[in-house]
């Protein structure tokens, strides 16, 4: 026992083991942050697609108001704490794409100033996904979005069906690229009910990879289109374009400066080779479809003077239903109308991108709800689990 003095006397006292002080980190066990939902849109499209996945994580809706000033800036307000936890932002694309781009990154920015751990983009369509190569002096427009994102704060995207898988390299963070092939087959099977006695069409040869594998699912056979009107952006080149020379340099030994005026002409002496230019051919069908449904399958339909021109061509050999599968319904200008006013018999495409205003124009249109994936793939982000389930039995080429 210890020894104390006390005015020159000695005395023995016990030592007692003085309790730490504990303000309720110790012996807590931490655990997960929580998650909350936004939409990072006012559009009743987007809100609708937010609320579907809310109910089946069953979970409420963040509290945040989105709107545009008189200056048509667009202002976003949270209204509720997110420190430390995982966020979700739902935005589809509507028409206004530029305005639902810009309410996606000052979202994503706000939450990144409060403090969220985590920020996670659900974009189901990815927009300027068609952008994703280099036409002649353009620009990699898909490339440009996916910096941006990561600098207002993203960590992490869920999408689907993007238009090239490829565009999943331009981001720096992971990109998880679900498919909507399961629920599209579905409903062919469901919904159709002579579907044996369909056939799977490629509007393309770059398509036929997609129709092959939708083909051996489903076990039909398969057709594919070849040969479709000139369009401006089939002739556009992936190389830069150099105008050719409109004067020669007769006369001339040496090498002239180049000029802004004057386009660059080659060394004397060296003929490069002249490329022909590409000349497609009249719309063609490979494969029988006499007596069959034919089934168009694409990821994205927008501009549908190609599908009308292949409905009409399948009809005159011998197709007698004619149905558009797609991931994305953009269906922009004209298109209910054409569709209405073709020999397409249905549109079935997800709800991806708001579009109830052209199913009211064009009753051929509809839609399959792939809520169920999104909320799905969210769930398995949170609480950290493999994705693989969501990927069971789907190629690359889906």
């Amino acid at each position: 026992m210890p020894v104390r003095r006390f005015g020159g006397h000695r005395s023995l006292v016990k030592r007692s083991k003085t309790p730490k002080l504990s303000y309720g980190f110790s012996k807590m066990s931490v655990s997960r942050s929580g998650y909350r939902v936004f939409s990072a849109n006012s559009s009743t499209a987007c809100t609708e697609l937010a609320k579907k996945i809310t109910e089946r994580l069953g979970v409420e809706l963040g509290k945040s108001v989105v709107y545009q000033e008189a200056n048509a800036e667009t202002r976003v307000d949270v209204k509720e704490s997110v420190r430390g936890q995982d966020i979700f932002i739902i935005q589809t694309i509507p028409r206004d794409v530029n305005t639902a781009i810009m309410e996606l990154l000052i979202m994503a920015y706000a939450l990144k100033t409060s403090c969220a751990k985590n920020i996670i983009g659900v974009i189901p369509y990815f927009p300027y996904s068609k952008q994703c190569k280099m036409r002649k002096r353009g620009s990699i427009v898909c490339k440009l979005l996916a910096t941006m994102l990561a600098k207002a704060g993203l960590t992490h995207i869920i999408t689907m069906d993007l238009h090239q898988k490829e565009i999943q390299g331009f981001f720096s963070f992971p990109v998880d690229n679900l498919r909507a092939s399961p629920f599209l087959i579905q409903y062919i099977q469901e919904e159709i009910p002579d579907y044996r006695n369909a056939i799977i069409v490629a509007k393309s040869p770059s398509a036929a990879k997609r129709a092959q594998s939708y083909a051996e699912r489903l076990r039909l056979g398969l057709a594919v289109l070849h040969g479709t009107a000139p369009s401006l952006e089939s002739n556009m080149s992936d190389e830069l374009y150099v105008p050719p020379p409109t004067r020669s340099s007769v006369g001339h030994t040496g090498l002239e400066l180049p000029c802004r005026s004057r386009p660059l002409a080659p060394f004397p002496g060296i003929e490069l080779p002249i490329m022909m230019a590409k000349e497609k051919p009249p719309i063609t069908v490979v494969g029988d479809v006499g007596g069959r449904i034919a089934i168009i399958v694409d990821d994205i339909i927008d501009d549908v003077e190609e599908f009308v021109a292949a409905a009409e061509i399948l009809k005159e050999r011998g197709a007698y239903k004619i149905f558009i599968m797609a991931t994305h319904g953009l269906l922009s200008a004209e298109a209910p109308r054409l569709i209405e006013e073709s020999a397409i018999d249905e549109v079935v495409v997800t709800n991806t991108v708001p579009h109830e205003v052209q199913k009211l124009q064009c009753p051929k249109i509809k839609t399959v709800d792939v809520s169920m994936v999104l909320a799905e793939a969210i769930r398995r982000i949170h609480n950290g689990e493999s994705m693989a389930y969501l990927f069971r039995n789907i190629a690359v080429d889906d």
